[in-house]
């Protein structure tokens, strides 16, 4: 997750620093910065928009790499939450066997009992 996010944050540095470079319109790296995240999250409010040729193509890139950084952000935060649901049902499914084998063994002391109960007594023979 937070290398998902370092990727994010850096690409969108990049992609603000870029724009700023690039594109006439925008004057300051602030400017780029907001360019680059309504590009790179497929917004595109429009009050910023891309006029040259270079920045057209520096957008395009901005968007393919935008939307695979944004989707290894989500698919992190959907780990986490499929990991915290995996633990608590390992912790659930420990906790059955451990009352099954607590089960299991006292079935197995009580068969024991009862054969125990069951055998004939062993008689011996009267001498007189």
């Amino acid at each position: 997750m937070l290398y998902s996010l370092l990727l994010a944050f850096l690409m969108m540095t990049l992609g603000g620093l870029g724009f700023w470079i690039v594109e006439p319109g925008v004057h300051t790296f602030w400017d780029g910065l907001w360019l680059a995240f309504t590009t790179a999250a497929t917004v595109g409010y429009g009050d910023i928009v891309p006029t040259t040729h270079w920045s057209k193509a520096f957008a395009v890139a901005v968007v393919l790499l935008g939307l695979a950084v944004l989707s290894l952000v989500t698919a992190s935060v959907a780990a986490m939450l499929v990991e915290v649901d995996e633990r608590e049902m390992d912790d659930a499914v420990l906790k059955e066997i451990r009352h099954l084998r607590a089960d299991l063994h006292a079935m197995q002391a009580e068969l024991k009992a009862l054969r125990q109960d069951a055998r004939p007594a062993v008689r011996t023979a009267d001498p007189g």
